[in-house]
């Protein structure tokens, strides 16, 4: 663009935002939304809550401290336990304090913990009581699988014991369809979780397997679990050891075994059970004292990873970890033990935050509520009282034309005194 056109643009821009503010303009679209950023570019601090590091600095989600990659811990008390995952947020859920990290916002592969997303978001738009017939593709989806076939014979509420207990995938997909799809629910999945303002997180499959840009934090599933804790549905799945789950039975048109050698009689099949059990594969469910369970993951780029909540004594500890390459239980319940030793006692170092507000929307202060006949009751009007109904209507609006036009031509004069100030070598670009 020109030196000329440039110069023009700045005075036309001026004199558009010098309309604006004498007389307003509508909200720009999707202003009251929240962007799609980093953790270190957005976040919301805690009002009124004595939280180390919250505050006016880099507007990190949960507090300052936690835009940090090493271990976060407060002062005053034992470290927490050491553990090999690369991630973790040690947390009271019941008051959202985050009493120790590590690389909370980091981002990794979630795995199976992305399934507590599932849940959150579907648990309050299905009816648990609905029948529904699975596909082709959900009875045959890779992974840990709870055995679904093509057949009407699953509710709602099987499907979401088998996400969360025995981390199905092919319920997960099955749930999706039921909610219009699995494009829909993703859709759905990653609005919840900005709502929570979980920004780490994109899902890309209902169920967890790794896709390419799909991720989560240690923090983000802290708060989807905290949401999810707050569902009566979601705990009553989350804590059941051992439940039933509908069968297929057998085909009627099946043969008969025929008749074996000897005296043996013709055996006759015997039918297939309505159910078969699945058990939940939290270990620590039923080993550590209070544990309410949450959920497990694992793939071979994700590695390990757990969600686990704990109640003892009126109070919930919540404990996340990422990353870890073996064996997690162990370290899991020492993580525990420890967060109910520093509940209460210790500065915390972040917190977990609430949903976000939903947006409200503004209306201009130009806007002008039509009367059912544009124009018919002012010119009415007008004339009872003698005056001309055309006058009258171009006086309502002359002023508003005026000042747009003197503001135009403001800035077409300005433009023509800067031309004629324009020194030699002034050139085009």
């Amino acid at each position: 663009m020109g030196t000329n056109l440039r110069a023009l643009a700045a005075y036309v821009t001026a004199a558009g935002v010098l309309t604006t503010a004498l007389f307003g303009a509508p909200p720009a679209a999707g202003a009251g939304t929240v962007p799609d950023l980093t953790p270190w570019q957005t976040g919301t601090a805690v009002a009124g809550t004595a939280v180390a590091g919250i505050g006016k600095g880099n507007g990190t989600v949960g507090g300052d401290l936690l835009a940090g990659h090493g271990i976060i811990r407060p002062a005053g008390i034992k470290p927490p336990p050491k553990t090999e995952a690369s991630a973790y947020v040690v947390a009271d859920a019941d008051t959202g304090v985050v009493l120790a990290a590590k690389d909370p916002h980091g981002h990794y592969l979630p795995a199976s913990t992305l399934k507590t997303l599932t849940a959150v978001t579907l648990i309050p738009k299905l009816d648990k009581n609905r029948k529904v017939k699975p596909s082709e593709e959900a009875s045959n989806v890779e992974g840990s699988a709870v055995g679904i076939v093509p057949e009407p014979i699953y509710k709602i509420d099987d499907l979401m014991r088998a996400l969360l207990m025995v981390s199905g995938n092919d319920a997960a997909v099955a749930l999706a369809e039921a909610n219009g799809g699995v494009k829909k629910t993703l859709a759905d999945m990653n609005k919840e979780a900005h709502k929570l303002q979980a920004y780490d997180t994109v899902a890309k499959t209902p169920n967890g397997l790794d896709a390419p840009g799909q991720r989560s934090s240690a923090y983000d599933l802290a708060l989807i679990a905290r949401a999810g804790l707050a569902l009566p549905d979601f705990r009553e799945y989350i804590s059941t050891k051992v439940a039933k789950f509908p069968a297929p039975k057998d085909d009627p048109k099946k043969k008969k075994k025929k008749k074996r050698d000897d005296d043996e009689s013709e055996a006759s099949e015997s039918p297939a059970p309505a159910y078969y059990e699945m058990a939940n594969h939290n270990r620590l469910l039923g080993r550590y004292k209070g544990m309410l369970g949450v959920k497990n993951g694992w793939t071979s780029k994700a590695l390990g990873s757990f969600v686990g909540a704990a109640r003892r004594d009126g109070h919930t500890i919540l404990v996340v970890i990422m990353h870890h390459p073996g064996g997690f239980w162990e370290e899991v319940a020492k993580l525990l033990d420890w967060g109910f030793a520093a509940r209460g006692k210790v500065a915390p170092v972040g917190q977990l935050v609430g949903p976000a507000p939903d947006p409200k929307p503004s209306s201009s202060p130009l806007a002008v509520r039509p009367s059912p006949t544009p124009g018919a009751a002012d010119a009415g009007a007008a004339k009872a009282r003698g005056e001309d109904p055309a006058s009258n209507g171009a006086g309502a609006t002359t002023p508003l034309l005026i000042g747009g036009g003197v503001l135009v031509l403001l800035a077409l004069g300005a433009y023509g005194l800067r031309r004629r100030r324009r020194t030699p070598g002034d050139a085009d670009g």
